[in-house]
């Protein structure tokens, strides 16, 4: 195995030479930059596979600057910004433009060991073992999951493009990675790009790449993901979002098998596998002129669907407890599981964010979870509600008096908490417009959550 690199950008002599050295003692080849403009030529030179990087630089320009450039240029490379100046608001916007961890000075050794440990597993091994993972938790034992193992296993071997349908959340690139794995080029690179994520000025450039000064705004060269990609696999999530422009580059080329960035004449061969997501079918798309009929047309060589979480509910069990021992693993906790409850709450929700949504919902009850299992009060309103409130919606919204004697007080409490409930319903749990429509504040509407 190759020794893997690191990029210190570092302009203090004695601090980027103890690092150089602490670093080397993890076996890691150290390339030193002592300012900005040298970091930056160096990336592009040494490929490296790891860039720690000081915020104040002896230059005119910030490790932010620095951060910019890189990622324009890569960003798939993980990047540590290190600095002396303690600064939430600059650790969020490093965290925002796509650093992997933000260190303050002075650093300790444990510290930066398992930070630079982590995000070099982040970048060369996380890949791997995630859809591994995936594999086991998404493809389970039912009808559903066996279907889709064997789509996956009889087209993966082949160079086929692949349009995965399904909605937001189902799982779509767990898929698109399993395919990958499975297939003669897993060896290769696996790059994702989410087409509905990006504006329609910049989805030619992260495609394509760019030419510094092609462009207002291009000061770097940039390396598209076709080219990131080559030899390996691209996954183009929603790529139903493409501008229509755009749709006509992509055609040329998949049919050509040929790059060339904006800006640029030269023409850069690249062999890469095509794996496409949408949530809405493309062919419907085609029909209203949203989507390039030629281009859907050279895609659909294989399709797969996958079914949304509520129509596969006797898999929820097994990605519950999938999520739950990732968050145990990474809160230090040892929950042993569900109550029975929160299980059959789960199998009534409709789960309109699928398997995204379910991850959250369990991270954030394992986090307040203090005992052995994760009860019902620890699920958010919507969950623990839900078959309340679909039941309100069955009888009209009728509350219907239950067979016991009157009480006036009580049923001043029932009414006040199926109109919140309602109100609640109806604004999709957005507490701030649920406090507004029921004139009164944010305060006392938690409170009074709190207290049904």
């Amino acid at each position: 195995m190759n020794q893997q690199k690191v990029l210190v950008i570092e302009d203090d002599y004695d601090t980027a030479q103890l690092l150089k050295r602490f670093l080397s003692r993890l076996h890691l080849d150290i390339v030193i930059a002592n300012n900005a403009r040298k970091g930056v030529e160096a990336f592009k030179e040494e490929n490296p596979n790891l860039v720690l990087c000081d915020f104040r630089l002896g230059d005119d320009m910030t490790g932010i600057d620095v951060l910019k450039k890189i990622k324009a240029i890569n960003p798939l490379v993980p990047f540590i910004m290190i600095t002396g100046y303690s600064d939430i608001k600059t650790a969020v916007e490093v965290m925002r433009l796509g650093a992997f961890d933000y260190l303050t000075k002075p650093l300790f050794p444990d510290q930066i060991s398992l930070t630079v440990k982590n995000a070099l597993e982040e970048k060369i091994v996380r890949g791997n073992r995630q859809s591994l993972e995936t594999e086991k938790y998404i493809f389970g034992n039912t009808e559903h999951a066996s279907l889709l193992l064997k789509q996956m296993d009889l087209v993966a071997p082949t160079d086929y493009t692949v349009i995965i349908y399904g909605e937001s959340g189902v799982g779509k690139e767990a898929v698109a990675q399993t395919i990958h794995k499975k297939s003669l080029r897993a060896s290769q690179p696996f790059v994702a790009m989410d087409c509905g994520a990006i504006s329609k000025e910049l989805a030619g450039s992260e495609l394509f790449g760019h030419e510094k000064g092609s462009f207002t705004g291009a000061i770097v060269t940039k390396i598209g993901h076709f080219e990131l990609a080559n030899g390996g696999t691209l996954f183009l999530d929603e790529v139903g979002n493409l501008p229509y422009e755009v749709q006509t580059s992509l055609l040329r080329v998949v049919q050509e098998k040929k790059v060339k960035r904006i800006g640029s004449n030269k023409e850069i061969n690249v062999d890469v596998r095509l794996i496409i997501a949408s949530n809405e079918n493309l062919n419907e798309a085609h029909k209203k002129g949203k989507f390039r009929e030629d281009l859907f047309h050279r895609f659909n060589e294989f399709q797969i669907t996958v079914l949304p979480l509520r129509e596969r509910k006797e898999e929820i069990p097994l990605y519950a407890d999938f999520f739950l021992k990732t968050a145990n693993e990474r809160l230090g906790k040892k929950i042993s599981g569900f109550e029975e409850e929160v299980i059959n709450l789960f199998q009534q929700y409709p789960w309109y964010g699928n398997l995204r949504e379910l991850k959250n919902i369990v991270k954030r009850a394992a986090l307040l979870t203090e005992g052995n299992k994760i009860k019902a009060s620890s699920l958010p309103l919507e969950i623990s509600q839900h078959a309340k409130t679909a039941q309100l919606h069955v009888n009209g919204d009728n509350v219907h008096p239950k067979e016991e004697k009157p009480n006036l007080k009580d049923a001043a409490k029932e009414a006040e908490y199926e109109t919140i409930l309602r109100v609640l319903k109806d604004v999709n749990f957005n507490k701030s417009k649920a406090a507004k429509i029921l004139n009164i504040d944010r305060k006392t509407l938690y409170n009074k959550i709190r207290h049904f």
